[in-house]
């Protein structure tokens, strides 16, 4: 059980860091979230965003992180 809970707290931190990182980059000014190829629905009362790319992007760069994670190790 006790595995379990450091597990739960490590996964949040993850977690923390991730957030930290997305909210850097947007204040960086990078576009995360309207790439070309992002879709963008706006009717008359209602918005929805399909980030569709920035998820291609990011899954690529989170890919190529725990590609040399590991082969490092």
């Amino acid at each position: 059980m006790n595995e379990i809970g450091k597990l739960i707290v490590g996964l949040g931190i993850l977690l923390v860091l991730i957030g930290a990182v997305v909210m850097l980059a947007g204040r960086m000014g990078l576009p995360l979230g309207r790439l070309p190829g992002d879709v963008v629905y706006r009717g008359k009362h209602v918005t929805v965003f399909f980030p569709i790319v920035t998820c291609i992007v990011i899954s690529i760069v989170a890919s190529l992180i725990l590609y040399l994670f590991s082969r490092f190790r």
